[in-house]
């Protein structure tokens, strides 16, 4: 007997078959000009910052964190930016919790992401993290590629602003085949467009990569959110529908023609 199989695919948002995002680290007062250049061209960013150094002349005060990273993601770096790796995990724990409690009573919102202090972990950190509230940790380093992560607590990026940007963003905005989920994530520190003199580098970039209507642009939490809710669709064995219990919507590709919105509770025929 011929069983006639739905092909069904998993889309971000929008229906949409890519997604890029960005995060940069240490807060110092070049996010001012790095926020604003996200916001002209529709771009989101996620922000890492150390609650243990407010002072410090050239890092942004925190009473402007709610209104400077609005839109935005702000994440945990520690509270004062040690190599974690060399810590024992009682003060690990102690640098991310007390991290949270701060920015949290700061931006009024749970923070939920990491990236690591001067890129430093261990296996027994990151197997530490979900007890700590942390759904994502950012390694250093550039993966050249253009795929979700198995293992979000050793999130690799696609490459730091300075690795091969504008060719893998060329890549990138040409990826064309929907039958795969593409994630261009960029990294680095704002300060550094200062210190380089190239801040050229990133206005090209969030020109060529920026407002365009096949991409979602999405802060790091929002990617680990939405795969979430993939994770949790309950699909009927013959995919003829599809339960979503979750309250953000999930967006499906059915046969390479139809795509279908499933709304946050709601059950719907495919």
């Amino acid at each position: 007997m011929k069983t006639n199989i739905k092909k069904i695919y998993t889309c971000f948002p929008g229906g949409k078959h890519k997604a890029l995002t960005m995060s940069y680290d240490d807060g110092k007062h070049e996010d001012r000009r790095l926020v604003e250049l996200f916001n002209k061209y529709g771009i989101k960013g996620t922000f890492n910052v150390n609650s243990g150094l407010e002072g410090d002349p050239v890092r942004i005060p925190q009473a402007e964190y709610r209104e400077l990273y609005q839109g935005h993601e702000v994440a945990c770096h520690t509270v004062s930016h040690p190599t974690i790796g060399r810590c024992p995990l009682t003060g690990v724990a102690q640098e991310i919790i007390e991290d949270r409690k701060r920015l949290e009573e700061i931006m009024g919102y749970p923070v939920r992401g990491l990236a690591y202090p001067n890129g430093s972990f261990s296996k027994d950190i990151c197997d530490m993290l979900p007890a700590l509230g942390i759904r994502y940790g950012r390694v250093v380093g550039d993966s050249d590629g253009f795929s979700i992560p198995d293992n979000f607590l050793q999130w690799k990026a696609t490459c730091h602003h300075n690795h091969n940007l504008m060719e893998l963003g060329q890549q990138f905005v040409g990826l064309e085949k929907r039958q795969y989920l593409y994630l261009m994530y960029v990294w680095g520190h704002s300060y550094e467009f200062t210190n380089n003199d190239n801040w050229n580098v990133m206005e090209d970039f969030c020109r060529l990569a920026g407002g365009r209507d096949d991409i979602w642009y999405a802060t790091n939490i929002q990617i680990v959110d939405y795969m979430d809710v993939v994770k949790m669709a309950q699909f009927a064995a013959d995919g003829s529908f599809v339960y979503n219990p979750c309250v953000q919507s999930l967006w499906l590709c059915i046969d390479d023609e139809q795509f279908v919105e499933v709304k946050g509770g709601t059950q719907v025929s495919l």
